[in-house]
C-alpha cells in the first residue's frame, strides 16, 4: 500500500444495516395490508371492506414510511468517522 492510499472502509455500519431491514419489513407490512378486500361473487361489492381505513390510510403510511426508514438507512453515517 503506497503512503497515498487509505485503506478501504465498509460503507455500511450495523446501524445502517438495521435501519434498512426495517425500512424493509415495514414495506412489506404496508402491502400486506393492502391485500384482500375481493369478493367471491362478481355481482357484490363490500365497500366497507374495500375502502378501510387499514387499506386506504394506514397501508399508503407504512410504506412510505418504510421507503424513508431505507433512505435514512443509507444516507447515515457513521458517528465516530476520524477526520483529518
Amino acid at each position: 500500500m503506497s503512503r497515498h492510499e487509505q485503506p478501504t472502509q465498509i460503507p455500511f455500519t450495523r446501524e445502517n444495516y438495521y435501519f434498512i431491514i426495517a425500512g424493509v419489513v415495514l414495506v412489506i407490512l404496508g402491502f400486506m395490508a393492502m391485500i384482500g378486500g375481493g369478493s367471491t361473487e362478481a355481482n357484490e361489492f363490500n365497500e366497507a371492506e374495500l375502502f378501510s381505513f387499514r387499506r386506504i390510510t394506514l397501508a399508503p403510511f407504512l410504506v412510505i414510511l418504510g421507503y424513508v426508514v431505507v433512505l435514512v438507512g443509507i444516507l447515515r453515517r457513521p458517528k465516530n468517522e476520524n477526520k483529518v
